[in-house]
């Protein structure tokens, strides 16, 4: 068959059609991965940040297991709830990012989670960061990267890009870092992180203790990730 043949024959195995509602709060159509190939799209991110340890100086596991450790600690705390819908489906690895300067977090698809030290080292409790974790894998969990991205480079696009037809995972990488969610996302994502601790022995508030210090302290460069968040 030819190229585009076989194209047209994978996007139509892969994808799936859900019906969600777009930022206005109308009905909309949107066509994302299955679950699989969200986990085949956030392993090829991971390769490439894997490639590129200058521009994500990973913690090595081994020579700092004690932090891993712990920070797995709380993601398997969250999950272990059954609150969250692609707990079997995904792969929930987290790595920490070695960057002291930067408070910063982020899920790609299929659950891989990444965390910097400069966010880790900025929160107060353990309260606060189970609260962002949960939030992160809520990101995951509703699938709200794997939207953006088909927004941004269309269905068959991505399909090249996790065949590896396709030389755009760096750009891809380096669009989930910045990648800006929509306000309804970001609340989506509030609710799921409260509903998934709230059967832990974590404060299920534990986020909206972070946001009260960013507000607190009126910071002229709030982390990343909040920059669509909600009030």
């Amino acid at each position: 068959l030819k190229r585009k043949q076989k194209t047209l024959i994978l996007s139509s195995i892969l994808l799936t059609t859900f019906s969600c509602k777009n930022d206005d709060g109308g009905p909309t159509k949107v066509l994302l991965f299955s679950p699989q190939k969200d986990v085949e799209l956030g392993r090829e991110v991971q390769q490439e940040i894997f490639a590129n340890p200058q521009s994500y100086p990973l913690l090595d596991s081994v020579q700092y297991a004690s932090a891993y450790a712990y920070i797995r600690g709380l993601k398997d705390s969250i999950l272990n709830t059954g609150e969250v819908d692609y707990q079997d489906e995904f792969a929930w690895q987290v790595k920490i990012i070695d960057d002291g300067e930067t408070l910063n977090a982020f899920a790609t698809p299929g659950g891989y989670i990444y965390v910097y030290t400069g966010l880790i080292k900025y929160l107060d409790s353990e309260d606060h960061l189970a609260g962002v974790m949960g939030h992160e894998i809520a990101h995951a969990d509703l699938r709200h990267s794997t939207r953006q991205l088909t927004k941004m480079y269309g269905v068959t696009e991505l399909i090249s890009i996790v065949s590896g037809e396709s030389g755009l995972i760096k750009d891809v990488a380096a669009a989930l870092i910045n990648l800006k969610f929509s306000r309804s996302h970001e609340s989506e994502s509030d609710a799921a992180s409260v509903r998934y601790m709230c059967p832990t022995s974590y404060n299920a508030a534990g986020a909206a203790g972070f946001f009260e210090k960013i507000e607190a302290e009126g910071s002229a460069q709030p982390p990343q990730f909040l920059s669509t968040h909600p009030n």
